[in-house]
């Protein structure tokens, strides 16, 4: 009886065809590695090894499959797995040593690099760090990076720029793929609409970097690097909607035109049309907005293996913001206020490697940006187009030096209807254009293993503004183990203002916008120190960053808010100015499943003029952020992050403005939890603004009669309308859903 009862055990057996999987997973050293990841591709199942680095798939129907084991500081391993019906399978694994976590930067040296080498401390942020607190538009999503602020400039229309240590937006660089892309009109305008399912990810230098990139390169530069169509999914697609009625939408398309020409098409849509008046002053809360914005990039493979790509994008965007019975028949009227903003914008960009035995490139960038838009009454219309091209050579010399030299041309056609270009008459119009050829050269020298030098210089000729000279030098020391690594760095940085594309409160409220003399080029020396400490454990890896730094500038333009509060006066600033402070940034990796990134600033702004020292207007003196997530089994996921920031001085109308003269300490708290099924779906939600914050209800001044009809603004600047109060966003709390799609 029992034989036949054992036969008929290894016949269900049979008939099951299932197996099992299983093994030990361990590093090269031959230790065990602890919860490890451990999944059968394009299935839901999967597992994590125990303590001591076991694993087991049990029930795995026989067929043929990748195994796929990964680990936080190990490289991913794949490998083909044949499922047969009679036999278990025991796989062990050893996983090597990632220095994934080491990324390779290009924004620091022009030139591809990993993160530690670099002589320049570059900061780069994944689209995983992204996607912990989804948003619509990279603009918001760099508020949780140490040291970024984005900063609203309208109460009404809600645009913004992006502030680095303390320096206004027209001192940041946004580059897409290393390409001047967004400057000028863009500056306020243009950093919305770039499709976030096409982001490999975001590189960050803090400091002046015009010597390799020339004027606006002041404060600092952010490098949004694309995804390469060789390499990026098939599909991607993001959608999500929140309580106040926004949808955004995000696909990315990886295609293949012909043999030679592989392509990536990125499409995002973005709508809110919710008239939302929480703080009750018959104001918008949150700008409504229609806008989408199209991405194609493709690489064109070659005989010579050399690099060919292209990319191109159009952007269009429907933005108004106002009185809460507006309607598109007041456009431009002084019945009822609004403010009304039509952008049109193309863009293409790329890199051609000439066929030569060298390391010659090519690269280029062209950009056209036209606006229609009224607030209230004001008519601004602009266009804008930029052209720019540059060679660059990459000589290795010896063993010690590592050369770059480059040529450059920058080419900026400017018009509006304001008086900004009106001709020497005052009454024709007269477009600026401005030439900007420039040559740069940089050499990276490699003084032993573990100390390097880079030199660098920049010389351009404006057109308008003559000569612009611009140095830098920068001093890496990493120990043995690289688990030290200290960079020291110094340079030179200037900027050419263009006020009416750059300073949105020029055109808004009731402020009279006055020039006092020409406005001569900005220019600024910037030092830093940075301090990189690592500490790997058996239990964790730690990361710690820390950075002091200090910029110095002359001729610095500031608007003037309070000399005539019935005025905003821009001019070269009669003394100097002075960003310092200090950051710390701490990663900790658990391999428990906890990631913590957290970072604070505390800096100092300051303008001395006349022997008196202020703070700058709307700069924070204090800044934290940070993300903390923790992974559970079975793919599920919380992200916990936000940001905290000190009072900033604000601008008042005059003394009697009854309004604060600083912000509060104030914070903006998020949390998501998320779900992956198989490897393609991913549902996530969760609630932004826990804290339900969002500034006074008089923050627009005058709210209920924003033409001044009856009043004598200049008698009595502080009854005046104005938007221009603004620290951050009215957008109170809200719940959020969204749906991930991923076919690789």
């Amino acid at each position: 009886m029992k034989y036949l009862i054992l036969f008929g055990f290894l016949f269900l057996s049979t008939l099951s065809f299932t197996q099992t999987i299983s093994g030990k997973i361990s590093a090269k050293n031959g230790e065990e590695i602890p919860y490890a990841n451990v999944y059968l591709k394009q299935t839901k199942m999967g597992t994590s090894t125990n303590e001591n680095g076991f694993y087991e798939l049990k029930n795995v129907p026989k067929d043929k499959y990748t195994l796929v084991v990964s680990s936080i500081g190990y490289r991913t391993k794949t490998i083909k797995i044949n499922v047969l019906n009679d036999k278990n399978i025991l796989q062990n694994i050893t996983l090597l040593d990632d220095n994934s976590l080491d990324e390779i930067v290009v924004s620091g040296t022009l030139r591809p690099v990993s993160k530690t080498n670099s002589p320049v401390p570059v900061e780069v942020y994944s689209e995983t760090f992204f996607r912990k607190n989804p948003t619509p538009s990279i603009f918001e999503s760099l508020q949780n990076v140490n040291g970024v602020r984005p900063q609203l400039n309208c109460n009404v229309c809600n645009t913004g720029d992006i502030h680095i240590n303390g320096l206004e937006g027209p001192y940041t660089f946004v580059l897409i793929d290393g390409m001047p892309i967004v400057s000028g009109l863009s500056t306020v305008y243009g950093l919305t609409g770039i499709p976030q399912a096409l982001i490999e990810r975001v590189e960050i230098v803090k400091g002046p970097a015009s010597t390799l990139y020339g004027s606006e390169a002041v404060g600092g530069i952010i490098n949004i690097i694309t995804k390469k169509p060789t390499n990026a999914p098939k599909l991607t697609t993001d959608t999500f909607t929140s309580s106040w009625g926004e949808v955004n939408l995000d696909v990315g398309l990886r295609y293949k035109a012909s043999h030679k020409i592989d392509g990536l098409l990125g499409v995002n849509y973005f709508n809110f049309q919710n008239r939302i008046d929480n703080n009750e002053d018959n104001f918008t809360d949150l700008t409504l907005q229609n806008r989408i914005s199209l991405f194609n990039k493709i690489n064109i493979a070659r005989k010579s293996n050399k690099v060919f790509t292209i990319a191109g994008r159009y952007v269009y965007e429907d933005r108004w913001g106002g009185e809460l019975d507006w309607e598109r028949e007041f456009r431009g009227g002084n019945q009822i206020y609004g403010e009304s903003i039509y952008t049109n914008r193309w863009e293409t960009f790329g890199t051609y490697e000439l066929l030569t035995t060298e390391n010659l490139s090519f690269q280029f960038s062209a950009n056209g940006h036209y606006q229609n838009s009224f607030y209230g009454e004001t008519s601004y219309n602009a266009e804008q187009i930029i052209g720019f091209g540059q060679l660059v050579y990459n000589k290795q010399l010896g063993k010690n030096h590592d050369l770059l030299l480059g040529a450059a041309y920058r080419y900026t056609f400017y018009d509006d209807n304001t008086f900004a270009t009106l001709g020497d008459d005052g009454i024709e119009n007269s477009p600026s254009i401005i030439h900007l050829p420039g040559i740069f050269a940089q050499d990276e020298i490699s003084i032993t293993d573990r100390k390097k030098l880079l030199l660098g210089v920049r010389w351009d000729h404006n057109s308008l503004h003559g000569n612009i000279f611009s140095p830098r030098v920068n001093y890496k020391w990493n120990s043995k183990d690289n688990s030290n690594i200290v960079r020291l760095s110094a340079g030179n940085g200037f900027r050419v203002a263009n006020v009416f594309t750059e300073d949105h409160a020029a055109l808004t409220g009731a402020r009279e916008v006055e020039f006092d003399g020409d406005l001569d080029p900005e220019t600024s020396w910037n030092a830093n120190i940075n301090y990189v400490k690592k500490i790997n454990t058996e239990n964790a890896f730690i990361t710690l960053d820390g950075s002091a730094f200090y910029t110095y500038f002359n001729n610095r333009i500031l608007p003037d808010y309070e000399t005539d509060p019935s005025k905003i006066i821009y001019a070269n600033l009669d003394g100097f100015s002075v960003s310092k402070g200090i950051s710390l940034n701490a990663d900790l990796l658990f391999t428990n499943g906890l990631a913590i990134n957290t970072g604070a600033t505390l800096m100092k702004v300051s303008v001395t003029e006349n022997n008196v020292k202020t703070q700058q207007l709307l700069t924070e003196s204090f800044s934290g952020v940070w993300s903390i997530s923790y992974r559970f089994e079975k793919n599920f996921a919380i992200d916990y992050t936000g940001n905290v920031y000190g009072p900033m001085r604000l601008p008042l109308l005059g003394e009697n403005d009854v309004r604060a003269e600083k912000s509060p300490w104030f914070s903006i708290q998020n949390i998501q939890l998320s779900k992956k099924f198989s490897n393609s779906w991913e549902v996530y939600g969760g609630v932004k603004n826990l804290l339900n914050f969002t500034p006074a209800a008089n923050s627009i001044n005058n709210a209920n009669n924003p033409f001044d009809v009856g009043i004598d603004t200049n008698a009595n600047p502080e009854l005046a309308f104005d938007p221009s109060y603004v620290y951050a966003s009215n957008q109170g709390i809200r719940a959020f859903a969204g749906l991930r799609y991923t076919l690789f």
